[in-house]
Protein backbone atom coordinates (compact mmCIF):
# COMPACT_ATOMS: atom_id res chain seq x y z
CA UNK A 1 0.00 0.00 0.00
CA UNK A 2 1.43 3.44 -0.91
CA UNK A 3 2.96 5.29 2.07
CA UNK A 4 0.83 8.38 1.54
CA UNK A 5 -2.41 6.68 2.42
CA UNK A 6 -3.46 8.02 5.79
CA UNK A 7 -4.89 6.39 8.82
CA UNK A 8 -8.57 7.18 8.20
CA UNK A 9 -8.78 5.63 4.75
CA UNK A 10 -10.77 2.55 5.80
CA UNK A 11 -12.80 4.05 8.64
CA UNK A 12 -16.54 4.47 8.33
CA UNK A 13 -18.24 6.75 10.82
CA UNK A 14 -21.65 6.53 12.39
CA UNK A 15 -24.29 8.57 10.66
CA UNK A 16 -26.23 9.20 13.88
CA UNK A 17 -23.35 11.10 15.46
CA UNK A 18 -22.88 13.09 12.27
CA UNK A 19 -26.55 14.13 12.25
CA UNK A 20 -26.29 15.44 15.80
CA UNK A 21 -23.13 17.34 14.88
CA UNK A 22 -24.81 18.81 11.81
CA UNK A 23 -27.56 20.36 13.91
CA UNK A 24 -25.03 21.83 16.32
CA UNK A 25 -22.77 23.21 13.60
CA UNK A 26 -25.52 24.70 11.46
CA UNK A 27 -26.39 27.29 14.08
CA UNK A 28 -22.72 28.12 14.68
CA UNK A 29 -21.65 28.51 11.05
CA UNK A 30 -24.76 29.65 9.19
CA UNK A 31 -24.24 30.92 5.65
CA UNK A 32 -20.54 29.99 5.51
CA UNK A 33 -20.74 26.55 3.93
CA UNK A 34 -23.06 24.72 1.60
CA UNK A 35 -23.14 21.05 0.71
CA UNK A 36 -23.39 21.05 -3.08
CA UNK A 37 -23.17 17.30 -3.77
CA UNK A 38 -23.39 14.03 -1.82
CA UNK A 39 -21.97 10.87 -3.37
CA UNK A 40 -24.17 7.79 -3.19
CA UNK A 41 -21.36 5.23 -3.20
CA UNK A 42 -22.70 3.76 -6.44
CA UNK A 43 -22.24 4.73 -10.08
CA UNK A 44 -21.53 8.36 -9.16
CA UNK A 45 -18.47 7.43 -7.11
CA UNK A 46 -17.28 6.77 -3.57
CA UNK A 47 -14.46 7.99 -1.31
CA UNK A 48 -13.60 11.37 -2.81
CA UNK A 49 -9.98 11.81 -1.75
CA UNK A 50 -9.50 14.51 -4.35
CA UNK A 51 -8.30 17.99 -4.97
CA UNK A 52 -10.68 20.00 -7.11
CA UNK A 53 -9.89 22.19 -10.13
CA UNK A 54 -12.15 24.81 -11.64
CA UNK A 55 -12.47 25.99 -15.25
CA UNK A 56 -13.42 29.39 -16.66
CA UNK A 57 -17.13 28.52 -16.60
CA UNK A 58 -17.08 27.61 -12.92
CA UNK A 59 -17.24 23.84 -13.49
CA UNK A 60 -15.48 21.72 -10.87
CA UNK A 61 -13.54 18.54 -11.65
CA UNK A 62 -12.29 15.78 -9.38
CA UNK A 63 -11.97 12.03 -8.86
CA UNK A 64 -13.43 9.34 -6.66
CA UNK A 65 -11.11 6.55 -5.60
CA UNK A 66 -13.83 3.92 -5.64
CA UNK A 67 -17.29 3.46 -7.09
CA UNK A 68 -18.44 4.07 -10.62
CA UNK A 69 -19.83 1.42 -12.97
CA UNK A 70 -16.87 -0.91 -12.48
CA UNK A 71 -15.83 -0.04 -8.92
CA UNK A 72 -12.46 1.31 -10.04
CA UNK A 73 -13.21 4.97 -9.41
CA UNK A 74 -14.34 7.90 -11.54
CA UNK A 75 -13.52 11.31 -12.94
CA UNK A 76 -16.47 13.65 -12.35
CA UNK A 77 -17.65 17.15 -13.20
CA UNK A 78 -19.91 19.43 -11.16
CA UNK A 79 -21.62 22.16 -13.18
CA UNK A 80 -23.37 25.17 -11.58
CA UNK A 81 -26.73 26.54 -12.66
CA UNK A 82 -29.44 28.76 -11.23
CA UNK A 83 -31.13 25.67 -9.79
CA UNK A 84 -28.05 24.10 -8.19
CA UNK A 85 -25.21 21.80 -9.20
CA UNK A 86 -25.29 18.88 -11.62
CA UNK A 87 -22.86 15.98 -11.23
CA UNK A 88 -21.70 14.08 -14.31
CA UNK A 89 -19.35 11.11 -14.41
CA UNK A 90 -16.91 11.76 -17.24
CA UNK A 91 -15.09 8.43 -16.99
CA UNK A 92 -15.42 5.10 -15.14
CA UNK A 93 -12.17 3.27 -14.46
CA UNK A 94 -12.20 -0.50 -14.85
CA UNK A 95 -9.10 -1.21 -12.77
CA UNK A 96 -7.53 -2.85 -15.84
CA UNK A 97 -5.29 -1.40 -18.53
CA UNK A 98 -6.98 2.00 -18.18
CA UNK A 99 -6.06 2.33 -14.49
CA UNK A 100 -7.84 2.15 -11.15
CA UNK A 101 -8.05 4.07 -7.85
CA UNK A 102 -7.50 7.61 -9.13
CA UNK A 103 -6.47 9.59 -6.05
CA UNK A 104 -6.13 13.36 -5.73
CA UNK A 105 -7.95 14.70 -8.76
CA UNK A 106 -7.06 16.00 -12.20
CA UNK A 107 -5.25 18.87 -13.92
CA UNK A 108 -6.68 21.04 -16.71
CA UNK A 109 -4.75 22.12 -19.78
CA UNK A 110 -5.47 25.23 -21.86
CA UNK A 111 -7.74 23.26 -24.23
CA UNK A 112 -9.89 21.84 -21.43
CA UNK A 113 -8.37 18.35 -21.46
CA UNK A 114 -7.93 16.61 -18.10
CA UNK A 115 -4.84 14.75 -16.87
CA UNK A 116 -4.40 12.61 -13.77
CA UNK A 117 -2.88 9.51 -12.24
CA UNK A 118 -4.27 6.19 -11.05
CA UNK A 119 -2.52 4.11 -8.39
CA UNK A 120 -3.38 0.70 -9.80
CA UNK A 121 -4.16 -0.79 -13.18
CA UNK A 122 -2.07 -0.39 -16.29
CA UNK A 123 0.61 -3.03 -16.55
CA UNK A 124 4.01 -3.79 -15.04
CA UNK A 125 5.24 -6.14 -12.36
CA UNK A 126 3.07 -4.81 -9.50
CA UNK A 127 0.12 -6.76 -8.17
CA UNK A 128 -2.98 -5.20 -9.72
CA UNK A 129 -0.85 -3.09 -12.06
CA UNK A 130 1.71 -0.35 -11.38
CA UNK A 131 -0.56 2.58 -12.18
CA UNK A 132 -0.89 5.05 -15.04
CA UNK A 133 -0.88 8.67 -16.12
CA UNK A 134 -4.01 9.29 -18.17
CA UNK A 135 -5.61 11.97 -20.35
CA UNK A 136 -9.31 12.69 -20.81
CA UNK A 137 -10.11 14.59 -23.99
CA UNK A 138 -13.52 15.96 -24.98
CA UNK A 139 -15.21 15.76 -28.35
CA UNK A 140 -18.73 17.16 -28.28
CA UNK A 141 -20.34 15.73 -25.16
CA UNK A 142 -18.15 12.61 -25.10
CA UNK A 143 -14.94 12.17 -23.12
CA UNK A 144 -12.27 9.69 -24.16
CA UNK A 145 -9.61 8.31 -21.81
CA UNK A 146 -6.17 7.40 -23.03
CA UNK A 147 -3.23 6.10 -21.01
CA UNK A 148 -0.21 8.26 -21.79
CA UNK A 149 2.13 6.26 -19.54
CA UNK A 150 1.76 2.88 -17.85
CA UNK A 151 4.34 2.48 -15.07
CA UNK A 152 6.44 -0.66 -15.10
CA UNK A 153 7.47 -0.79 -11.44
CA UNK A 154 11.09 -0.50 -12.55
CA UNK A 155 13.19 2.64 -12.95
CA UNK A 156 10.14 4.71 -13.92
CA UNK A 157 8.40 4.14 -10.55
CA UNK A 158 5.06 2.73 -9.48
CA UNK A 159 1.81 3.58 -7.74
CA UNK A 160 1.46 7.27 -8.71
CA UNK A 161 -0.93 8.84 -6.22
CA UNK A 162 -0.31 12.54 -6.66
CA UNK A 163 -1.64 14.95 -9.30
CA UNK A 164 0.43 16.03 -12.28
CA UNK A 165 1.27 19.65 -13.02
CA UNK A 166 2.10 21.56 -16.21
CA UNK A 167 4.99 23.97 -16.75
CA UNK A 168 4.70 26.90 -19.17
CA UNK A 169 6.05 24.74 -22.02
CA UNK A 170 3.31 22.11 -21.61
CA UNK A 171 5.47 19.47 -19.94
CA UNK A 172 3.92 17.38 -17.17
CA UNK A 173 5.55 16.57 -13.81
CA UNK A 174 4.69 14.24 -10.97
CA UNK A 175 6.04 11.83 -8.37
CA UNK A 176 5.65 8.17 -7.47
CA UNK A 177 5.81 6.88 -3.88
CA UNK A 178 7.48 3.60 -4.81
CA UNK A 179 9.55 2.04 -7.56
CA UNK A 180 12.52 3.69 -9.22
CA UNK A 181 16.02 2.29 -9.36
CA UNK A 182 16.29 2.25 -5.56
CA UNK A 183 12.68 1.48 -4.70
CA UNK A 184 12.02 4.83 -2.99
CA UNK A 185 10.07 6.57 -5.74
CA UNK A 186 10.91 9.14 -8.40
CA UNK A 187 10.17 12.58 -9.80
CA UNK A 188 9.24 12.31 -13.46
CA UNK A 189 8.78 14.59 -16.45
CA UNK A 190 6.55 13.87 -19.43
CA UNK A 191 6.96 15.57 -22.81
CA UNK A 192 4.46 15.42 -25.65
CA UNK A 193 6.06 13.94 -28.75
CA UNK A 194 3.23 14.50 -31.23
CA UNK A 195 0.22 12.47 -32.40
CA UNK A 196 -1.00 12.08 -28.82
CA UNK A 197 2.06 10.23 -27.51
CA UNK A 198 4.18 11.23 -24.53
CA UNK A 199 7.67 10.31 -23.35
CA UNK A 200 8.49 9.89 -19.67
CA UNK A 201 11.88 10.86 -18.26
CA UNK A 202 12.91 10.28 -14.64
CA UNK A 203 14.49 13.52 -13.44
CA UNK A 204 15.24 12.36 -9.89
CA UNK A 205 15.41 8.98 -8.21
CA UNK A 206 14.93 9.26 -4.45
CA UNK A 207 17.66 7.59 -2.41
CA UNK A 208 15.84 7.42 0.94
CA UNK A 209 18.54 9.60 2.49
CA UNK A 210 18.72 13.37 2.92
CA UNK A 211 16.79 13.87 -0.33
CA UNK A 212 13.80 12.02 1.16
CA UNK A 213 11.74 9.20 -0.24
CA UNK A 214 8.38 8.57 -1.78
CA UNK A 215 7.30 12.13 -2.48
CA UNK A 216 3.84 12.85 -1.10
CA UNK A 217 0.23 12.89 -2.24
CA UNK A 218 0.49 16.57 -3.12
CA UNK A 219 0.92 18.41 -6.39
CA UNK A 220 4.38 19.78 -7.26
CA UNK A 221 4.71 23.57 -7.42
CA UNK A 222 6.26 25.06 -10.57
CA UNK A 223 8.42 28.14 -9.99
CA UNK A 224 8.86 31.09 -12.33
CA UNK A 225 12.08 29.72 -13.81
CA UNK A 226 10.71 26.21 -14.33
CA UNK A 227 12.12 24.77 -11.13
CA UNK A 228 9.90 22.46 -9.08
CA UNK A 229 9.11 22.53 -5.36
CA UNK A 230 7.73 19.57 -3.45
CA UNK A 231 7.72 17.65 -0.19
CA UNK A 232 8.51 14.16 1.01
CA UNK A 233 6.29 12.89 3.80
CA UNK A 234 9.14 10.80 5.21
CA UNK A 235 12.90 10.70 4.85
CA UNK A 236 15.18 13.69 4.85
CA UNK A 237 18.09 14.26 7.21
CA UNK A 238 16.03 13.53 10.33
CA UNK A 239 13.55 11.06 8.85
CA UNK A 240 10.52 13.31 9.38
CA UNK A 241 10.11 14.57 5.83
CA UNK A 242 11.55 17.48 3.90
CA UNK A 243 10.87 20.25 1.40
CA UNK A 244 12.90 20.12 -1.79
CA UNK A 245 13.59 22.09 -4.96
CA UNK A 246 14.55 20.39 -8.20
CA UNK A 247 15.91 22.62 -10.96
CA UNK A 248 17.04 22.03 -14.56
CA UNK A 249 20.66 22.64 -15.46
CA UNK A 250 21.28 21.95 -19.13
CA UNK A 251 20.02 18.45 -19.82
CA UNK A 252 20.20 17.42 -16.15
CA UNK A 253 18.08 18.13 -13.07
CA UNK A 254 19.50 18.69 -9.59
CA UNK A 255 17.58 18.26 -6.34
CA UNK A 256 18.31 20.42 -3.32
CA UNK A 257 16.79 19.88 0.10
CA UNK A 258 15.52 23.24 1.35
CA UNK A 259 14.50 22.03 4.79
CA UNK A 260 14.37 18.77 6.78
CA UNK A 261 11.76 18.61 9.52
CA UNK A 262 12.96 17.94 13.04
CA UNK A 263 9.84 16.58 14.86
CA UNK A 264 8.58 18.32 18.03
CA UNK A 265 8.30 21.25 18.51
CA UNK A 266 9.00 21.60 14.79
CA UNK A 267 6.81 19.86 12.18
CA UNK A 268 6.84 16.31 10.84
CA UNK A 269 5.27 14.43 7.93
CA UNK A 270 4.18 17.03 5.38
CA UNK A 271 1.44 15.46 3.26
CA UNK A 272 0.22 18.71 1.71
CA UNK A 273 2.34 20.56 -0.83
CA UNK A 274 3.76 24.07 -0.67
CA UNK A 275 2.47 27.34 -2.12
CA UNK A 276 4.08 30.72 -2.66
CA UNK A 277 2.89 33.65 -0.57
CA UNK A 278 2.86 37.27 -1.67
CA UNK A 279 6.25 37.69 -0.01
CA UNK A 280 7.84 34.91 -2.07
CA UNK A 281 8.04 32.57 0.90
CA UNK A 282 6.82 28.97 0.82
CA UNK A 283 3.93 27.91 3.05
CA UNK A 284 2.68 24.45 3.96
CA UNK A 285 1.30 22.11 6.62
CA UNK A 286 2.60 19.09 8.52
CA UNK A 287 0.50 16.19 9.76
CA UNK A 288 2.43 15.57 12.97
CA UNK A 289 4.59 17.37 15.52
CA UNK A 290 4.43 21.04 16.42
CA UNK A 291 4.09 22.03 20.06
CA UNK A 292 1.19 19.59 20.60
CA UNK A 293 2.19 16.80 18.20
CA UNK A 294 -0.96 17.23 16.06
CA UNK A 295 0.44 19.24 13.16
CA UNK A 296 1.54 22.71 12.09
CA UNK A 297 1.40 25.44 9.51
CA UNK A 298 4.95 26.45 8.54
CA UNK A 299 6.79 29.07 6.48
CA UNK A 300 10.06 28.80 4.59
CA UNK A 301 11.84 32.11 3.98
CA UNK A 302 14.59 32.48 1.39
CA UNK A 303 17.55 34.77 2.08
CA UNK A 304 20.32 34.63 -0.53
CA UNK A 305 19.61 31.02 -1.36
CA UNK A 306 19.35 29.84 2.24
CA UNK A 307 15.92 28.81 3.51
CA UNK A 308 14.80 29.29 7.11
CA UNK A 309 11.77 27.52 8.57
CA UNK A 310 9.37 28.96 11.14
CA UNK A 311 6.23 27.43 12.62
CA UNK A 312 3.35 29.87 12.18
CA UNK A 313 0.85 27.81 14.10
CA UNK A 314 0.75 24.56 16.09
CA UNK A 315 -2.63 22.90 16.22
CA UNK A 316 -3.97 22.08 19.66
CA UNK A 317 -6.31 19.22 18.84
CA UNK A 318 -9.92 19.01 19.92
CA UNK A 319 -12.15 21.84 18.73
CA UNK A 320 -9.12 23.54 17.18
CA UNK A 321 -8.62 20.66 14.74
CA UNK A 322 -5.57 18.50 14.17
CA UNK A 323 -3.60 16.50 11.61
CA UNK A 324 -3.75 18.71 8.50
CA UNK A 325 -2.84 16.93 5.27
CA UNK A 326 -4.01 19.66 2.92
CA UNK A 327 -2.24 22.12 0.68
CA UNK A 328 -3.00 25.71 1.65
CA UNK A 329 -4.74 28.29 -0.52
CA UNK A 330 -4.35 32.08 -0.22
CA UNK A 331 -6.96 34.76 -0.79
CA UNK A 332 -6.40 38.19 -2.35
CA UNK A 333 -5.55 39.70 1.05
CA UNK A 334 -2.84 37.17 1.82
CA UNK A 335 -4.86 35.15 4.32
CA UNK A 336 -4.13 31.43 4.27
CA UNK A 337 -6.91 28.83 4.32
CA UNK A 338 -6.61 25.11 4.88
CA UNK A 339 -8.33 22.07 6.32
CA UNK A 340 -7.60 19.57 9.06
CA UNK A 341 -8.39 15.90 8.68
CA UNK A 342 -9.38 15.43 12.32
CA UNK A 343 -10.65 17.33 15.34
CA UNK A 344 -13.25 20.06 15.30
CA UNK A 345 -16.75 19.13 16.41
CA UNK A 346 -16.64 17.24 19.75
CA UNK A 347 -19.35 14.83 18.58
CA UNK A 348 -17.61 13.91 15.34
CA UNK A 349 -13.99 15.04 15.05
CA UNK A 350 -14.60 15.35 11.31
CA UNK A 351 -12.04 18.10 10.67
CA UNK A 352 -12.11 21.86 10.23
CA UNK A 353 -11.55 24.75 7.86
CA UNK A 354 -9.08 27.24 9.35
CA UNK A 355 -7.77 30.67 8.44
CA UNK A 356 -4.39 32.23 9.24
CA UNK A 357 -4.30 36.03 9.07
CA UNK A 358 -0.96 37.89 8.88
CA UNK A 359 -0.26 40.69 11.34
CA UNK A 360 1.80 43.83 10.87
CA UNK A 361 4.64 42.49 13.02
CA UNK A 362 5.07 39.23 11.17
CA UNK A 363 2.76 37.36 13.52
CA UNK A 364 -0.17 35.20 12.40
CA UNK A 365 -3.59 34.68 13.98
CA UNK A 366 -5.39 31.36 13.54
CA UNK A 367 -9.17 30.99 13.55
CA UNK A 368 -11.37 27.98 12.94
CA UNK A 369 -13.97 29.20 10.47
CA UNK A 370 -15.89 25.92 10.10
CA UNK A 371 -16.11 22.57 11.87
CA UNK A 372 -17.27 19.76 9.63
CA UNK A 373 -20.28 18.02 11.22
CA UNK A 374 -20.12 14.76 9.26
CA UNK A 375 -23.00 12.87 7.68
CA UNK A 376 -25.44 13.93 6.37
CA UNK A 377 -23.20 16.98 5.86
CA UNK A 378 -19.55 16.96 4.77
CA UNK A 379 -16.84 15.34 6.87
CA UNK A 380 -13.10 14.52 6.85
CA UNK A 381 -11.27 16.87 4.51
CA UNK A 382 -8.06 15.24 3.30
CA UNK A 383 -7.40 17.96 0.74
CA UNK A 384 -7.35 21.73 0.51
CA UNK A 385 -9.69 23.98 -1.43
CA UNK A 386 -9.80 25.78 -4.78
CA UNK A 387 -11.10 29.33 -5.19
CA UNK A 388 -13.21 30.95 -7.90
CA UNK A 389 -13.00 34.52 -9.21
CA UNK A 390 -15.58 35.72 -6.65
CA UNK A 391 -13.60 34.56 -3.62
CA UNK A 392 -15.62 31.42 -2.91
CA UNK A 393 -13.81 28.20 -2.03
CA UNK A 394 -14.68 24.60 -2.95
CA UNK A 395 -13.44 21.34 -1.51
CA UNK A 396 -14.11 17.63 -1.13
CA UNK A 397 -14.43 15.34 1.88
CA UNK A 398 -13.79 11.60 1.82
CA UNK A 399 -16.78 10.80 4.04
CA UNK A 400 -19.96 12.66 4.90
CA UNK A 401 -22.89 13.41 2.68
CA UNK A 402 -26.22 11.65 2.93
CA UNK A 403 -24.69 8.21 2.23
CA UNK A 404 -21.43 8.93 4.12
CA UNK A 405 -19.49 8.14 0.94
CA UNK A 406 -18.07 11.59 0.25
CA UNK A 407 -19.23 15.14 -0.42
CA UNK A 408 -18.40 18.39 -2.22
CA UNK A 409 -18.88 21.67 -0.37
CA UNK A 410 -18.70 25.40 -1.04
CA UNK A 411 -17.27 27.78 1.55
CA UNK A 412 -17.66 31.56 1.51
CA UNK A 413 -15.44 33.48 3.95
Amino acid sequence: MPKWRVRHSIIKFQTVLGMVAALTSAAWAANTTQLIYSFSGGNDGEYTDTELVIDGNGNLYGTSVQGGKFGGGTVFQLSPSSSGWTQTVLYNFTGGADGGEPYKGVTLDAQGNLYGTAVTGGSGSCEGGCGVVYQLSKSGDAWTESVIHAFTGGNDGSGPGSPVVFDKSGNLYGTTPTGGALGFGVVYEMKASGHGSWNLNVIHTFTGGSDGLGGSASRLLVGASGNLFGVNTVGGAKGFGNVFEIAPSGSQWHLKTLYSFQDQPDGASPYGGVIFGKDGSLYGTTYYAGANDVGTVYKLTNANGSWTESVLYSFKGGSDGDSPISTLVADAKGNLYGTTSDGGSPTCGCGTIFRLTPGSAGDWTEKVVYRFPGAPDAGFAYNGMVSDTKGNFYGATVHGGTANDGAIYAFTP
